[in-house]
């Protein structure tokens, strides 16, 4: 039951910062205005940005508030060397995305933010130390400790393999969500869902991680807060430190709820699969960068296309998100990797329902 009052409160404490948010970036000029990008933008008019900002300042506060409270945001699975690493991470993912946000960074320089974001959490503890096979036993990945630092008596080590693995997650789920920001409250609304489903797995009796559960139910009200000013038509924008922050926090979430990378996995597994072609695409097919071209072939522009609105696009996709992450409470181990090659076959089969549906359309508006 506190659980819920957790989120009550994140919601609440979320709407109200977005409203000062709102009017700080629309008396600062940091607004996303639509003539700088017509190819890309489906907007009509500038609408501020800096909103992961209110999804910051809210996460970040009551989990402040909570953690004098042992046991509630701290515990056997968080420590509190984990939370100051999170932190952080989110303040130099919030620092990168207001200099991008209002000076337009290259890709370049962007990804400095998130690299060094990641490599905080990795230095504060978090990461995967075995992935479980979903066909029997384990995969471990702290057989390589290289000792690296001592400070205070104690030795720090990197463990190569569990830190290259989290590396990579944690920078494919944040480049995940910002790529997947193109229509209002899609990112938003998916990190609420995606929230949700850690909060109820965390919260059964074979996880039972109730710091981790309160965690991310914490997150799922600030993101539902956030959603209100940002559903369409949108009053404010993730900006570039939002969209990188959601997925971030999600998937650190997904490491430190005991691996929970499958869950994450079947949760952002259509995002995840669209980015992957997206980049393919461009590298392979058109020869061009896929970090310094930005298009309207994401998965949620081509639903524009065959003719779903803006908001039934965006409902669409919180579906396939819900359905997916709630498979993750049904089902376990081998049965997992079915969903997860079943959610693969769903994508392939909805990318080229829509490349069709396009072209079918296009066609037919021709004189």
């Amino acid at each position: 039951m506190n659980a819920w009052w957790y989120f009550a409160i994140a919601a609440a404490a979320s709407l109200v910062a977005s409203v000062v948010v709102r009017a700080a970036a629309r008396r600062g000029g940091v607004v996303d205005r639509p003539e700088d990008d017509p190819a890309r933008k489906v907007h009509s008019r500038p609408v501020p940005l800096l909103g992961g900002l209110a999804i910051f300042v809210s996460f970040f506060t009551l989990v402040a508030v909570l953690s004098q409270q042992p046991g509630t945001v701290t515990g056997i699975f968080v420590l509190p060397k984990h939370l100051w690493g999170i932190f952080i991470g989110a303040c130099l993912l919030m620092l990168g995305g207001y200099l991008d946000d209002r000076y337009r960074l290259s890709p370049r320089k962007q990804i400095i933010f998130p690299v060094l974001a990641t490599l905080a959490v990795i230095a504060s503890g978090v990461g995967v130390k075995f992935i479980t096979n979903p066909l029997g036993g384990v995969i471990r990945l702290d057989s390589i400790n290289i000792p690296i630092a001592s400070w205070g008596g104690v030795t720090y080590h990197l463990t190569l393999w569990a830190d290259v693995f989290s590396f990579v997650w944690l920078m494919g789920m944040a480049y995940t969500t910002k790529f997947l920001d193109g229509l209002d409250g899609l990112v938003s609304g998916i990190t609420a869902i995606g929230s949700v489903i850690v909060f109820l797995l965390s919260m059964r009796p074979p996880v039972l991680q109730p710091e981790t559960a309160n965690l991310a139910i914490i997150l799922a009200g600030a993101c539902t807060g956030f959603l209100a000013l940002n559903w369409h038509p949108a009053r404010l924008f993730l900006g570039e430190g939002g969209s990188l922050l959601t997925g971030f926090l999600l998937g650190t979430l997904a490491i430190i709820a005991g691996g929970k990378i499958a869950t994450a996995l079947l949760i952002m597994g259509i995002p995840m699969l669209d980015v992957a072609w997206v980049i393919v695409r461009r590298a392979l097919v058109e020869r061009r960068s896929p970090f310094y071209t930005a298009d309207k072939k994401h998965l949620h522009f081509r639903l524009l296309d065959v003719g779903f609105s803006h908001r039934g696009a965006v409902l669409f996709l919180y579906l396939l998100t819900a359905v997916f992450g709630a498979a993750t409470l049904l089902f376990r181990g081998a049965e997992k990797l079915l969903i997860l090659l079943v959610l693969g076959l769903v994508m392939v089969g909805l990318a080229t329902a829509l490349v069709i549906g396009a072209s079918r359309r296009r066609a037919a508006e021709k004189p």
